[in-house]
């Protein structure tokens, strides 16, 4: 299929863009490309590219039993070179798709970077995929080859193997694949391994990757090389002073089968920022601590774990007062900020905080965390404050996997808290009438694999039509205020966007999912879950030793503390938008209950179904 997308060109400047006009219909913004546009290189040839530009950069930091090895861009290059030989090697040719299934480490950039440079489709699979899931993304693209990190996804695999027809490798890291193949691909010449991509440009396929499936069977999201690479180099100019820097460095610790981890990883390595991988989010402060990066990439969620545990700590060890003050001057102090000055006593109150609070926050994260990029939901003003106030600006972006990730995002010299920043380079953005948001450029996706009618359904006239409601502001930054097919409607006729509601009820360290109701019904209500990795600091706090996290949903302080969060929650809506009553599940959602997808996005349906009862009991039964 043609590609979707209309391109915008023309050159810009490292200063903001961005322009805002308005008509009776539509409120539409748009920022040109910085780069000029061209139609030659892909991702096959990044490595060897910044090989022969910069030799001996330190392109990654490759962690092995808890030492950190560097390793340059001529090594990556040739470890790149290598691969790509022995997948040629094995018979893997021009456009063949392979699929990955693994946590994230340097072999699945590796590997990313040998397929594109063998001319191949790398296809990504979340290594918590069940087999079904495993069996339709490899039948749907066609995969001849799956890379698998582990014997236990090797067990998956074998057990749909014989029903895809088209699989004729099956690698493994663990079993020291990556090495075998490099070795079996020395013979292979360097003309041969150059031919493989000779006839790909950036509108040549890159990769599928799949949506959530939050409803429905996932859709196959097909990305080109300039989806990637257009969009990652003039992101990389647009936020120079994040990733153009020296000593810049990020650690890779969400999927890399989701988009964003995804681009960042191309991002990184085309802007030549150093970058490491981190698979367990138990070792993650020390990773931080041996890496040192000067920005990472979160979803909202991983920074109210921080911040909830900070707080927690901090009560435990007799300074809850010391950093609720803390915290509260770290807001205001970002506030002032947006007001355009800090009067002298929030500021004196800010130096003497920075010692005694924020710049140890900032070390338990490296040290040199200056930026942090967040995407996957909102993450609230509050959090946006504090996070600035400490230290450490938080780029707040929107996309979707059919945009490469980011279309929108906060830039250093312009912050807007609160907002998700206005269009990257080359990126158009219009809210409709009805207010859904609508994207066109360099980032939209060619076609949902297979599926012409979807395609066809969801890109019309070159605009991605997102299905997020949101809104423009004067200068063209975006908010978003909720999704179209997630707003409940009351019985009373009330339109409510859940969203609000639940990010809020998040933000409290007991509570760990929860869901807003009430499509139908005479009021808005929630199921909430609570938080067991949280639980036994909050209860030592609050007198609750002697209560078990198994019988903690009873007990009448934990309801109290609830309702304190559904109040708060509360106050960002009007009354006939206010959670009424609520009750405490016995269970969390998880990806593993099947209730929350691989990017932590909450199956609607699939609660609502297995929770049903518990839903009809808030109304009476």
């Amino acid at each position: 299929m043609a590609r979707q997308a209309t391109r915008r060109r023309g050159i810009g400047c490292r200063e903001p863009v961005a322009s805002a006009r308005r008509s009776p219909t539509v409120h539409e913004t748009s920022t040109p490309l910085i780069l000029p546009e061209t139609s030659e290189g892909t991702l096959g040839d990044v490595p060897a590219s910044l090989a022969a530009k910069h030799p001996a950069r330190v392109a990654f930091s490759v962690q092995g039993d808890g030492v950190w090895t560097e390793v340059t861009s001529s090594t990556f290059a040739a470890e790149v070179d290598a691969l790509a030989k022995g997948f040629v090697a094995a018979g893997i040719g021009t456009g063949d798709v392979v699929a990955i299934m693994s946590r994230t480490r340097y072999e699945w950039t590796l590997a990313d970077f040998a397929l594109w440079a063998a001319g191949a489709v790398p296809v990504p699979i979340y290594e918590t995929s069940s087999a079904d899931q495993v069996e339709w993304i490899l039948s749907d693209t066609g995969a001849v080859g799956i890379l698998v990190e582990t014997d236990a996804h090797l067990a998956t695999v074998e057990r749909v193997r014989g029903k895809v027809g088209s699989l004729d490798h099956v690698w493994v890291l663990d079993h020291g694949d990556v090495t075998s193949l490099s070795r079996d691909g020395a013979d292979v010449a360097d003309e041969e391994l150059l031919q493989q991509r000779a006839g790909l440009d950036r509108d040549s396929l890159a990769t599928v990757i799949y949506t959530s499936g939050t409803t429905g069977r996932p859709k196959g999201v097909e990305l080109t090389h300039g989806n990637f690479l257009t969009l990652a180099e003039n992101t990389a100019e647009r936020i120079h002073d994040v990733v153009r820097v020296d000593g810049a460095a990020t650690l890779l610790f969400l999927p890399l089968a989701h988009v964003f981890a995804r681009f960042i990883e191309v991002l990184a390595v085309t802007a030549g920022v150093r970058m490491g991988h981190s698979c367990d989010l138990k070792t993650l402060l020390d990773d931080f601590a041996a890496f040192r990066p000067t920005f990472i990439l979160a979803v909202p969620r991983v920074f109210e774990k921080v911040y909830n545990s900070a707080e927690a700590k901090a009560e435990a060890g007799g300074k809850g007062r010391i950093f609720a003050g803390a915290a509260a001057t770290a807001i205001a102090w970002s506030e002032a900020l947006d007001e355009g000055s800090v009067p002298f006593g929030l500021k004196a109150r800010h130096a003497v905080f920075d010692k005694l609070v924020y710049g140890k926050l900032r070390a338990a994260m490296g040290g040199q965390v200056q930026y942090a990029v967040s995407g996957g939901a909102p993450l609230g003003t509050r959090l946006g404050h504090f996070y600035r106030g400490i230290g450490i600006n938080i780029l707040e972006g929107y996309g979707l996997t059919e945009t490469t990730a980011p279309a929108t995002v906060n830039v250093p010299e312009r912050m807007r808290i609160g907002t998700v920043g206005p269009p990257l380079p080359g990126t158009d953005v219009k809210v409709t009438d009805e207010g859904e948001i609508c994207i066109r450029g360099i980032g939209v996706f060619r076609a949902y694999r297979g599926n012409e009618d979807a395609t066809s359904e969801s890109v019309k006239d070159g605009w991605f039509h997102t299905g997020d409601l949101g809104e423009l502001d004067d200068a063209g930054y975006l908010r978003i205020t909720g999704r179209k097919k997630e707003i409940l409607v009351t019985a009373g006729g009330k339109n409510v966007a859940p969203a609000v509601l639940e990010d809020r009820l998040r933000s409290h360290p007991l509570v760990s999912q929860c869901i807003v109701v009430g499509d139908g019904k005479p009021f808005i209500a929630a199921l909430v879950t609570l938080d067991e990795e949280m639980y036994p600091t909050w209860a030592g706090n609050h007198g609750l030793d002697d209560v078990p996290f198994g019988k903690a949903k009873d007990d009448e302080r934990v309801k109290a503390a609830i309702q304190d969060a559904v109040d708060e929650a509360n106050t960002a809506v009007s009354r006939a938008e206010s959670i009424r009553a609520f009750a405490i599940l016995d269970r969390d959602f998880t990806e593993e209950s099947g209730h929350l997808t691989p990017s932590l996005k909450l199956k609607r349906g699939v609660v609502m179904r297995d929770f049903g009862d518990e839903v009809d009991a808030l109304y009476g039964g």
